[in-house]
């Protein structure tokens, strides 16, 4: 097997067909992440997508709103070469960091209306995940919103292990073989660390985010927003 170039089980090349047979709606984790911003009623002038992948995301995004301006970083350069890309004809409303994790952004970077990661912060151990979210919350603007979609931990062991068994037929059914099929539920705690939906939302609410909610749960991926409180200021 070749080994990947990111922190996901395949190559940057594969990801965008790959993924969407390993997590369960995962395009609807973009569609729901675009619903929620339209549903605040208000145009973002700046948008910072960290863990971008191959920017399928940003891609809808751009459409979605014409009048944002971007940032784009991933902690693996394949994902981002593929990214600039996809996104070639954007370049004016498209700006690429150098690759990096979300916890080694700069302070000096701006300020943001929005920051997504989707399925990204999940490959960090707890400590650097709390200071990923630390950084996020310091890159918004007063009332600026935080998304994040991770795979997630099931309150109890019977209810992981059923998870899994779920994840695992859905993955089946969506033509994969057994033994890759298993390889990736092997990873669970050892290449990506989830968390309860309770930590996550108690990470969110102990950062300062002032508005927490929970937006979307299926499977063993559950998705978050956070809203900062109007005039705050570091």
């Amino acid at each position: 097997m070749v080994k990947s170039d990111n922190s996901t089980p395949y190559l940057a090349a594969d990801y965008d067909s790959q993924v969407r047979s390993t997590i369960p709606y995962y395009e609807a984790f973009h569609e729901e992440t675009i619903n929620l911003i339209r549903a605040m009623r208000f145009d973002p002038n700046s948008w910072l997508d960290t863990g971008c992948g191959t920017g399928t995301l940003a891609q809808r995004l751009l459409t979605a709103f014409p009048k944002t301006q971007f940032v784009l970083v991933d902690p693996a350069a394949e994902m981002l070469n593929k990214a600039k890309v996809k996104l070639s004809n954007n370049v004016g409303r498209v700006k690429f960091l150098e690759p990096a994790d979300t916890q080694d952004l700069p302070k000096g970077l701006g300020r943001f209306d929005v920051i997504t990661a989707i399925q990204s912060h999940h490959y960090i151990n707890r400590e650097e995940r709390n200071k990923a979210t630390s950084v996020c919350f310091e890159l918004l603007k007063p009332a600026g919103v935080y998304i994040t979609f991770e795979n997630i931990r099931p309150l109890t062991s019977k209810g992981t292990a059923i998870g899994k068994e779920n994840w695992k037929n859905f993955q089946l059914a969506k033509g994969r073989e057994t033994a890759e099929v298993q390889k990736h539920i092997e990873r669970f705690d050892v290449e990506y660390h989830p968390v309860t939906i309770e930590e996550h939302l108690s990470l969110l609410r102990d950062t300062g985010f002032a508005t927490v909610e929970m937006l979307w749960y299926s499977y063993m991926q559950a998705g978050f927003y956070a809203i900062k409180k109007e005039g705050h200021s570091q």
